[in-house]
């Protein structure tokens, strides 16, 4: 069994900043690409951020230069530091990890629960 655990998530003003956490837990073997997803009420949910195995980084246009994704090998974490915020920043916030849980298992791709982030204007 697997599980992400997602927290951070809070209500902020503008030009604030918020840190979510994803930590992965149970049967992990190894980890690739780790990502966050947002989703705002009435949207389709949208890529955020990504960071390789390798530790290379992409970002959505929409949040470069605010946003910064990291990850801690040792924790199974990755992490969203958002500064600047903005009101349109306002989404339920969710991790996905492509792992491999055992030697002998594929890549699964599995999805944390959310955590709601609200930016006030």
């Amino acid at each position: 069994q697997v599980q992400l655990v997602e927290s951070g998530g809070d209500l902020v003003q503008a030009g604030g900043s918020l840190r979510l956490s994803c930590a992965a837990s149970g049967s992990i073997f190894s980890i690739n690409a780790m990502v966050w997803y947002r989703q705002a009420p009435g949207k389709q949910r949208e890529l955020v951020a990504t960071i390789t195995s390798g530790g290379r980084t992409n970002y959505a246009d929409s949040v470069k230069g605010r946003f910064t994704i990291s990850r801690d090998i040792a924790k199974n974490t990755v992490y969203l530091q958002m500064n600047s915020l903005k009101p349109e920043d306002t989404a339920v916030y969710y991790c996905n990890v492509g792992l491999i849980a055992t030697p002998l298992s594929y890549e699964y791709d599995y999805w944390g629960q959310g955590t709601q982030v609200t930016v006030s204007s």
